[in-house]
């Protein structure tokens, strides 16, 4: 029974780290979905911004504006450049939450497998001691018959 005990215990922790990973996973989804979003959000500025100061340019430019402009296009850019790098990041994260949470469910699968086997194994092996015990009992039983069948037929004689 204590190996069962230990089984049930192992199982609980496996239940409780595959939730635990779970809860990560979608944590660091909701990063991601946030970082896509904020990537949206800078690429519909870029060219929203490109494309106003196209419009403005062809009205009157200096070139002091247009090399403002093209400071803080470059500034967005990179700023879009790091958001990539931050997108990867995030990517990776959540491909390793997944990777952990499988493997949990994996260990918590196997566990309930090898506890449903030795169970089965319990449930036969106790069969087997019962029927062992009804066996002995029939052998008693008809060596007490047939003691009294032989003891009975050699007072007849």
């Amino acid at each position: 029974m204590s190996a069962i005990k230990s089984l049930l215990l192992a199982i609980d922790l496996a239940t409780r780290k595959r939730d635990q990973a779970s809860q990560v996973v979608i944590g660091v989804q909701k990063a991601h979905s946030f970082a896509q979003h904020q990537m949206g959000q800078l690429q519909t500025y870029a060219t929203e911004t490109q494309n106003r100061w196209h419009a403005a340019a062809q009205v009157m430019t200096t070139p002091e504006l247009m090399q403002h402009h093209y400071q803080f296009m470059d500034r967005l850019h990179h700023a879009i450049g790091l958001q990539e790098s931050a997108l990867e990041n995030s990517a990776h994260k959540t491909d390793a939450a997944k990777r952990l949470a499988l493997e949990a469910e994996f260990r918590l699968v196997n566990l309930k497998q090898v506890l449903k086997k030795k169970q089965a194994d319990m449930n036969i092996l106790q069969s087997r001691r019962e029927q062992k015990q009804m066996d002995e009992f029939a052998a008693m039983q008809t060596r007490q018959t047939t003691s009294v069948f032989s003891n009975g037929s050699s007072h007849e004689h």
